[in-house]
């Protein structure tokens, strides 16, 4: 009886170095793609150089506080205020866009971490987030911003940090196009 069990799940296993990051990569397309791309258009700045002259609204999400203590004059902001909203647009475009291709994937996945834990971070101590929106883990509510909804993100971009892209991407063809290196001689 566990002969048949055993068949299985020794093809699945086999199976899902090539499966869950595939799938991970669909779902975060179909999930968070248009999500991030979002944010990141609110974000710019009018004109065709607006990514280099974030809105008025992006130093808001971004820097709250900072924000508020400068009376809404953006022009009290710095450099540094600049070059973070400027990087945090950029990386909303360009992290998400590098996981559905396939591209420096891992790098790309451990980026939106980082991302989506400074994203909270900013949602909580910012903005105030907090209660059920914070939620709690191992309580009955599984659709708290925070708490559930960050931490199935975080698990579906750690698939692809630990396994990579999969066999359908760039990672994959730039791999084949690569020349083999010779082995090291060791002394």
């Amino acid at each position: 009886m566990l002969k048949p069990y055993d068949r299985l799940t020794d093809r699945l296993s086999a199976a899902a170095p090539a499966v869950l990051p595939s799938l991970s990569r669909l779902v975060f397309a179909g999930v968070l793609l248009f999500y991030f791309w979002s944010s990141a258009l609110t974000k710019l700045g009018p004109g065709p150089f607006g990514f280099l002259s974030p809105s008025d609204g992006a130093y808001i999400q971004i820097f709250p506080k900072a924000v508020e203590a400068a009376g809404y004059d953006f022009g009290q902001l710095g450099l540094l205020h600049w070059a973070v909203v400027v990087a945090g647009m950029w990386a909303e475009f360009a992290l998400p866009l590098m996981i559905v291709l396939g591209l420096l994937t891992r790098l790309a996945a451990l980026g939106m971490i980082g991302f989506i834990v400074v994203q909270s971070l900013t949602d909580v101590y910012g903005h105030g987030v907090g209660g059920d929106d914070l939620g709690r883990w191992f309580d009955a509510m599984s659709a708290s911003l925070i708490l559930d909804q960050r931490a199935l993100w975080g698990a579906l971009l750690l698939t692809l940090v630990f396994l990579g892209a999969g066999p359908l991407s760039l990672d994959r063809l730039l791999a084949r196009a690569r020349p083999l290196s010779p082995p090291t001689q060791q002394s």
